[in-house]
């Protein structure tokens, strides 16, 4: 039985990774990418995004999205780690064939949940500003909602606490005020954070084979991932990737693949730790509570990374031999 996906994102090389897990799993299908500032410039962003559209003649819609966040001035886009443009030393052709939808990401969001009610589930692997103005816009689209899948966040578990300060992750850092509102929402959410992302690797041992077995798309996705990997190389000290917003697709598959843990969450708007997410998962009624009026919401506390790394590696060798 597919799922039917739109998939948030701020391509970003590991959004390319995921962009192409999704439309490559038979499982998924990927009827649109909203595009979101973060990784890239909203501009490069939706370029990027156009680009695999046009590469794999993928049928999703692509719809450019927001600038900047609701309240907190811009961070800026992730140069140091994505490039220039977004995708590392691959850099899309100035002149496409194809063009975004000319609706806002956030409008176009609205308009295919109420198109489709409770069968549309949102991968938001950026910052979550789309889906928190879709939400101010039109507070109806809550219930038709099948599921919300974040990857973003970090709470600790297993020694992981932040990635851009050292108790916040990227894409809820950019926009703290969306996020709050999104995991705060009555729909049901699922956060693919730190704690689960950063326990699976891609090797560059893993990554060579992928380019030797899977064809044209092993090698684009070989291509991309060197200027990656010279980050990690050089900044993190290791010779590989986390596998961060593969994971979130890795989840809509097979949740199996993770261990949940449930309880409200909210995240922290301003001061130091500006971008914290923090779980109450106790059952402890408190006399000052600002949990307690929120919907429970999981998070991703262990992942089965072997069998993780294999149904990627799979899905893109089909999807390479499938497309040569």
């Amino acid at each position: 039985m597919t799922t039917k996906i739109i998939l948030d994102t701020d391509p970003g090389i590991d959004d390319a990774m995921a962009i192409i897990f999704a439309e490559a799993h038979p499982e998924i299908e990927l009827k649109a990418i909203t595009c979101v500032y973060g990784n890239a410039t909203i501009e490069n962003a939706t370029h990027n995004a156009l680009f695999l559209k046009q590469k794999y003649n993928l049928q999703a819609d692509v719809a450019k999205g927001a600038a900047k966040p609701i309240v907190r001035p811009l961070v800026g886009a992730t140069v140091v780690v994505h490039g220039e443009f977004g995708f590392g030393d691959v850099q899309a052709p100035a002149e496409l064939s194809v063009v975004a939808d000319p609706r806002p990401a956030y409008q176009y969001i609205i308009d295919a949940l109420r198109a489709e009610p409770g069968e549309i589930t949102l991968v938001a692997v950026g910052p979550l500003t789309n889906l928190a103005l879709a939400l101010e816009a039109a507070p109806d689209i809550v219930p038709l909602v099948k599921e919300v899948v974040v990857m973003g966040g970090a709470f600790g578990v297993n020694d992981h606490r932040g990635n851009v300060t050292p108790y916040a992750e990227a894409n809820i850092h950019d926009d703290p005020h969306a996020a709050d509102m999104v995991f705060g929402a009555s729909w049901p959410v699922v956060i693919i954070g730190l704690d689960v992302t950063e326990q699976s690797f891609f090797t560059k041992d893993y990554l060579d084979r992928l380019r030797d077995d899977a064809g044209e798309v092993g090698q684009f996705i070989w291509d991309i991932s060197r200027y990656y990997l010279k980050f990690y190389s050089e900044k993190v000290g290791l010779e590989g990737c986390h596998v961060h917003d593969p994971s979130a697709i890795a989840y809509v598959i097979d949740p199996s693949l993770f261990t949940l843990r449930e309880g409200p969450v909210r995240v922290v708007t301003d001061g130091p730790a500006e971008g914290m997410t923090i779980q109450k998962f106790d059952k402890r009624e408190y006399m000052h509570d600002e949990w307690d009026s929120h919907k429970p919401q999981r998070v991703g506390i262990a992942v089965e990374d072997e069998r993780l790394l294999s149904l990627y590696r799979q899905t893109i060798i089909n999807y390479g031999q499938n497309n040569k």
